[in-house]
């Protein structure tokens, strides 16, 4: 039988995500969350969770981990209220050994020192480790199974998050669809058109490389070496190489959950990835609305299957020009 495992060996608190193939750090410069504009909101039942951009990509990249992993939400909804706990889901640089547990190095790779580039799930993964660990931490109370993990001084502190890394969980998860969403007002500036050899900008490159790297080998389409020149709508960002389809085949239940988690994890990094507009399941999310959020997607009216027409296959996601 499993038994309740001594601290993981890194936390979940000061979240680092530090640039390998993917994209970006999560931002660790940014300014502290003071409301109003560029915040994202998650939206569960009557009960709604309002974070900044840092907060969010940080929340988003702990559930994408969850997925990736084949864990339930509740799995995340213990971590979330962990990082909470510990951090306040931002990167810190100060704080207890615990609270600095993320900031470790990872294992060396087998010679020298320790590599000096963090995976930017390996600290999550670390705590989903000792987790899954504990025997039925799925029954437990979230401050009882966070507590087994993290070890913290004030275990109870874990029940003041449980309600919000809920709501987080469940969006972020995609267990709650058309659930979480960012209001942006920042525009980035021009990139340069050009194509890498994949065919798409190194935007839209980005952008799978990161959606590969968090959620595993899914697979991916709307672009080709050269790029494409039919198949999608006319003025389609497609045939400019800043496009890419993920799909999520056969349209079930369990797909359009995953299908969810995706679209709502591009919108929490839309910012950080330069990502201008989310389609999937018949919605669409596009930065800069002043707070739209997701609204019904207005599929085109031309002959084809409908399903794709109507994005309920596949998340399409395009990044600024």
């Amino acid at each position: 039988m499993r038994r309740g495992v001594a601290p993981a060996v890194v936390s979940l608190a000061g979240l680092l995500v530090v640039t390998g193939v993917v994209v970006g750090l999560v931002g660790t410069d940014r300014v502290p969350f003071l409301g109003g504009s560029d915040t994202c909101t998650a939206t569960v039942g009557a009960r709604s969770v309002t974070v900044s951009l840092e907060q969010a990509e940080n929340a988003a990249l702990i559930s994408a981990v969850a997925v990736q992993r084949g864990l339930p939400a509740r799995a995340a909804s213990i971590a979330l209220a962990t990082a909470y706990q510990e951090s306040d889901l931002r990167n810190i640089e100060h704080g207890d050994r615990d609270s600095l547990g993320l900031f470790q190095q990872r294992p060396s790779q087998g010679w020298g020192e320790p590599d000096q580039v963090l995976d930017p799930t390996y600290a999550t993964n670390a705590f989903y480790d000792a987790l899954v660990d504990v025997d039925g931490y799925r029954d437990l109370e979230i401050t009882v199974a966070a507590q087994a993990v993290q070890r913290s001084g004030f275990p109870d502190a874990y029940a003041d998050h449980e309600d919000d890394a809920r709501v987080l969980a469940s969006a972020l998860t995609g267990q709650s669809r058309a659930a979480f969403a960012c209001d942006l007002s920042r525009s980035p500036d021009e990139a340069s058109p050009a194509l890498t050899r994949s065919g798409l900008t190194e935007r839209a490159d980005a952008v799978r490389r990161d959606v590969r790297e968090v959620f595993g080998d899914v697979p991916f389409g709307g672009f080709a070496p050269g790029g494409v020149s039919t198949g999608h709508i006319e003025g389609s960002a497609h045939y400019e190489g800043r496009a890419v389809d993920v799909f999520f085949r056969p349209v079930n239940d369990a797909n359009k959950t995953r299908g969810w988690a995706v679209a709502q994890y591009l919108v929490a990094h839309a910012d950080r990835l330069d990502v201008r507009t989310v389609i999937f399941d018949d919605r669409i999310w596009v930065a800069g609305r002043d707070g739209d959020g997701w609204r019904d997607y207005d599929a085109p009216d031309r002959a084809g299957d409908r399903a794709i027409l109507e994005h309920r296959d596949h998340v399409h996601v395009d990044v600024h020009a």
